[in-house]
């Protein structure tokens, strides 16, 4: 049985896409992204963050910062919350259907911490209070998918 561990064997380059739209949410799961990949000793000069206006728009940047080798992982973090319109589908099915296929495309790990939410509560719940931080579950995964491809 193959598995990573969250114990990186060696230095890891980490890219990070947060979107900017419901930036009090995606703020929050930033920020426990940063704090757990510090706390598994992830230095600040091994990570780059990059900015996108929203969910949509993750897609394109994971994929070129995938496709750069320069990072071992890429981590795309963003809020989509459902409205009253159909808009929320389509943003978030372009969203998912975009990433997924990247990590298959570069072989780097492409780790969705985006949330698909149906309410603004549901989305406080994930970027820090009762259901824990998304950003911080995303960044752990990010180090244990590394680690298991370097152990393949």
């Amino acid at each position: 049985t193959l598995e990573g561990t969250m114990i990186l064997s060696a230095p890891a380059r980490f890219g990070i896409v947060a979107a900017r739209f419901n930036h009090f949410i995606v703020d929050a799961l930033e920020a426990g992204c940063l704090d757990a990949l510090r706390r598994h000793g992830v230095k600040d000069d091994a990570i780059a963050i990059a900015r996108v206006p929203g969910a949509f728009e993750m897609p394109l940047v994971v994929q070129k910062m995938a496709a750069s080798g320069k990072y071992d992982a890429v981590i795309a973090l963003g809020a989509v919350i459902r409205g009253s319109t159909p808009h929320f589908d389509h943003v978030a099915g372009a969203c998912s259907r975009g990433l997924s296929g990247i990590a298959t495309d570069t072989g780097v790990p492409v780790i969705f911490g985006v949330l698909t939410v149906d309410s603004i509560e549901q989305a406080i719940e994930r970027a820090g209070t009762k259901a824990g931080n998304k950003g911080a579950e995303a960044a752990v995964t990010a180090i244990e998918m590394i680690s298991l491809l370097r152990g393949l």
